[in-house]
């Protein structure tokens, strides 16, 4: 597999690519700019949002536009928005930086508004609407003169999108569309002066319109009595005959997938950008009580088992921060290769943003329960008081829950990772077939000349593990062929194996790029040696589990055999606990997540 080209621009070539082969963003490579837009943010939340995040969680609308306005004056309402229409259309990094920062508001209700006003709420309109739509409707977004919102989900079809009844009917003189329905879960609908809702014309061709909050015959329904973010708006929206200008159809008939996977995609990185500065925030905020309380006269810090949880939080934030930038990176490098001078600029930037929908998907998952496992350990550290909401861990831990659901809920998006590399496979768009077929070779190659370095170990480990996740996936599709997508449990696995693997080469990758003798440096090469170490022994477990599923509980015996060639390349020799106390020690001095 060594041999493979590593100039493949498809999704899903870390499985078939040498740890390394490519140049992977990360935060060590931000630009000056870059910095400056975050140091900007995270001083906006500290100094703004933070302060406030309790009236905010009172659903305060006014003091909510306020903040969302003062940060249009800074321009980060802008950033996707071309500057035409008064943004600034800076990279795709740019708007990670801007939602991963927002998060040291502590305001998860906020991030959310400002999510959707600068995301599903107007990217629509960006990428897919006319110059007149765009002229009439972007500059008073990125003002925060109105507020936007995105209807996709129904009562009947919430993940199923493409299932929805709401019905579009072109009036007789064909001057406009009559929208039916009933929307579900509008984020920001009860505050917002201008939709992009979805519905059927005719019944039977998908599409999106743009829709006014004064359209006779729209009615947004009651709050939602929410389980977390609290502060934002989550409403209903009920549709009768209202007659929606045919000039406010977006794209085309029949475009609406288009226009809500594109966005949703975009959708799913920014979450779990977010996610990823909510979980620095969250061990920030555990680190300060464990070094605070004492319990047998002593810091609670000092424990032991208290020590591995801060570790643990450290390595998932840590591994998380790896796999979400270089996805955000290939995106972008994706994006650049584009002519901005193309009138289907924005149609192409979909396109390519399609290509790493595999990337996209595993960032919103691992981002996700990233925050969900942090902010429970948070919990756990601070005991009954994390159980008590005037304390920082409630709130957050209620937040996000949601966060494993919308955007596509993470069992959506374990069978999209599945599913895109089916197609792929089947369709030769990364060399899967010749990688299955080296496998044997790579087994039985000398691993001391095979792998060198301050990393041999682990890239030995996960080059082996990638073979394993192909051995499994191989299987599987002879077993079950295209009727493999029906296996959901086993496809889950399979989804599994191959995020822990991206995320573990991302890291890897991360960490030979530093190549320093800095302790930061000495302290993310422990990450990766903790991380490849207990990574090897989930895929481990995963594929005995996956193949036994395969084969209804008989492994044959070439496969028995094959599993215990792969054990032996992959068991770790490292200690793992010894490593996760430096690591948290490392943590307490530095007072929070240090890299």
């Amino acid at each position: 597999m060594n041999d493979t080209p590593a100039q493949l621009t498809t999704g899903g070539r870390f499985l078939v690519e040498p740890v390394g082969c490519e140049n992977v963003l990360t935060r060590e490579c931000f630009s000056e700019e870059h910095r400056e837009i975050e140091g900007m943010v995270r001083d906006f939340a500290s100094e703004r949002v933070y302060p406030l995040r309790d009236e905010i969680e009172k659903f305060d609308k006014d003091l909510c536009v306020k903040l969302l306005r003062e940060m249009a004056e800074l321009g980060l309402l802008g950033i996707d928005i071309p500057e035409a229409y008064g943004g600034l259309e800076l990279d795709k990094v740019t708007s990670a930086i801007v939602v991963e920062s927002l998060a040291r508001g502590y305001s998860a209700s906020f991030t959310v508004i400002f999510s959707v006003q600068t995301g599903i709420g107007s990217l629509p309109i960006v990428w897919f609407g006319t110059p007149e739509q765009k002229e009439k409707y972007l500059p008073r977004l990125v003002s925060a003169e109105w507020i936007s919102a995105y209807s996709l989900t129904e009562a009947s079809s919430g993940s199923d999108a493409l299932a929805a009844k709401t019905r579009a009917d072109l009036s007789e003189d064909g001057k406009s569309y009559i929208l039916n329905g009933e929307k579900m879960f509008t984020t920001n609908g009860g505050w917002a002066d201008v939709y992009t809702i979805f519905a059927q014309v005719d019944g039977r061709h998908f599409s999106a319109f743009i829709v006014e909050r004064d359209s006779a015959g729209l009615e947004v329904g009651p709050e939602e009595k929410k389980m977390g973010v609290k502060g934002s708006s989550t409403t209903p929206i009920t549709l009768t005959d209202v007659r929606v200008p045919a000039e406010n159809l977006l794209y085309e008939i029949g475009k609406g997938a288009t226009i809500a996977f594109n966005a949703l995609n975009l959708g799913r990185f920014k979450l779990a950008a977010a996610d990823l500065g909510g979980s620095k925030t969250v061990l920030e905020e555990a680190v300060k009580y464990a070094r605070d309380r004492r319990q047998f006269g002593q810091a609670i810090a000092a424990f032991d088992v208290i020590k591995g949880k801060i570790a643990d939080m450290t390595v998932r934030i840590y591994t998380a921060d790896s796999m979400i930038y270089r996805t955000i990176g290939l995106i972008q490098e994706a994006t650049d290769r584009l002519d901005k001078d193309d009138p289907l600029y924005y149609i192409h930037m979909g396109e390519a943003t399609e290509e790493y929908a595999i990337e996209a998907s595993m960032a919103k998952v691992y981002g996700s329960e990233t925050l969900g496992m942090v902010t429970d350990h948070g919990i756990q550290i601070l005991g009954g008081y994390g159980f008590i909401e005037e304390f920082p861990m409630a709130r957050p831990y209620r937040d996000t829950r949601i966060d494993r659901i919308w955007e596509g809920s993470n069992e959506i998006n374990r069978q999209i990772i599945t599913g895109y590399m089916i197609k792929k496979a089947l369709l030769e768009e990364l060399p899967i077939r010749t990688a299955i077929r080296d496998i044997d070779a790579f087994l039985e190659s000398d691993v001391e000349q095979a792998f060198s370095g301050a990393q041999a170990n682990e890239e030995c480990a996960i080059e082996t593990g990638k073979r394993l996740a192909l051995h499994v996936f191989h299987a599987a599709l002879n077993e079950f062929g295209q009727d493999l997508r029906h296996e959901q449990q086993l496809t889950e696995i399979l989804a599994d194996m191959f995020t822990y693997l991206y995320v573990a080469d991302s890291t890897l990758s991360r960490v030979q790029c530093l190549q320093g003798d800095a302790p930061v440096d000495k302290m993310a090469a422990t990450i990766a040696r903790i991380h490849s170490a207990e990574v090897s022994i989930r895929l481990l477990n995963l594929a005995l589990t996956g193949l036994h599923a395969i084969f209804h509980g008989k492994l044959p015996p070439d496969t028995a055999d094959h599993l215990r060639r792969f054990q032996r390349r992959m068991l770790p020799e490292t200690d793992i606990i010894q490593l996760k106390r430096a690591l948290a020690d490392y943590v307490y001095s530095r007072n929070g997540y240090p890299f």
